[in-house]
């Protein structure tokens, strides 16, 4: 090799040297993603996470990783999969339920973690107040609660003859709404069965129990695990002919009769913001905690016409979607 061609070579590669330091140096920033449920089952969630990060500047792959650890409905897996996301050393943790939250809770006092519940946070004992958290949980609160007495309303509506309520409850995400539902159903003269249902076989149990005191309508509570056995709850509301109000759309889309809650699209979208805040530098202690205030009304005409349930009409003119 002549000594210019040596010369020039040294001197290329120590002007590289500085820029593959500097790339060892900063990696890209990792958010870590703990689900109880599965990919399969979470809609358009990790879409509207991604829409929320991208408004704030963050689009994975580009200028952001994220680490995704799904339990697949086992619950008893979250706290191993949190603990796996601080040996990661994430920068921040997503965590969108009860359930999910309360594991990364347990992992980390450190890593900031932004959660969605339906419950109010401050009961929960996951922050101070919502203006200002106080620790290192921040987050999404969306009305899950509040709008349990506004769903049975809707669906005494559709059914006005009903005065036998069925409701569906997973324990581990929505006890205090169900509560609500029974304190609402009580206050209206309406008998309510109350069913804790944490697994598919649970969910046929409570179906089967049905033939012995069979109610006019079926409430069912929030969580991922009614989100994720939608079909099953379709199919067995259908099968036993019973109208059935659900808390998300994507139930409404499977098949169900109606669903009345919060977009849960919308309030992703809202924690994809509230992270992309922390990986801009904000502080969770100070960052207020957010309410989803989006709350959608869906019917499905086609299961109203295999229930034999006639939709009133001030229902069809104040529903967001009616699907066909």
């Amino acid at each position: 090799m002549r000594r210019r061609e040596f010369i020039s070579l040294i001197g290329g590669a120590s002007a590289a040297w500085p820029l593959a330091a500097h790339a060892q140096q900063s990696p890209l920033p990792v958010v870590g993603f703990l689900h109880s449920s599965s990919p399969e089952n979470s809609g358009n969630r990790v879409p509207a996470l991604r829409q929320g990060l991208k408004e704030m500047g963050f689009i994975e792959n580009e200028n952001v990783a994220i680490e995704y650890r799904w339990a697949d409905n086992q619950i008893d897996r979250l706290p191993t999969l949190a603990a796996e996301l601080v040996r990661r050393r994430v920068a921040v943790i997503v965590a969108p339920s009860v359930t999910t939250v309360l594991a990364a809770k347990a992992a980390t006092s450190t890593i900031p973690i932004i959660f969605l519940v339906g419950e109010d946070p401050v009961t929960l004992g996951l922050v101070d107040s919502l203006a200002r958290p106080g620790g290192n949980l921040t987050g999404v609160n969306f009305f899950a609660v509040e709008v349990a007495a506004k769903r049975l309303e809707l669906l005494r509506e559709l059914v006005p003859g009903a005065r036998r309520i069925a409701a569906l409850f997973d324990p581990a995400n929505a006890a205090t709404t169900a509560r609500e539902i029974e304190t609402a159903a009580r206050a209206r003269g309406l008998a309510v069965q109350l069913h804790n249902v944490s697994s598919s076989r649970e969910i046929d149990a409570a179906f089967a129990s049905f033939a012995n005191a069979r109610p006019d309508v079926l409430f069912v509570g929030s969580g991922p695990l009614l989100i994720d056995r939608r079909v099953q709850l379709v199919l067995l509301a259908t099968r036993e002919r019973i109208p059935t109000s659900f808390q998300e759309r994507l139930q409404a889309e499977a098949g169900g009769l109606m669903s009345y809650g919060a977009s849960l699209a919308d309030a992703y979208r809202q924690i994809g913001i509230a992270t992309g805040r922390i990986l801009k530098g904000a502080k969770p202690a100070e960052l207020p905690v957010t309410q989803s205030t989006k709350i959608e009304l869906v019917i499905n005409a086609q299961a109203a016409r295999a229930l034999g349930v006639t939709i009133p009409p001030t229902l069809l003119s104040t529903a967001d979607e009616v699907i066909e």
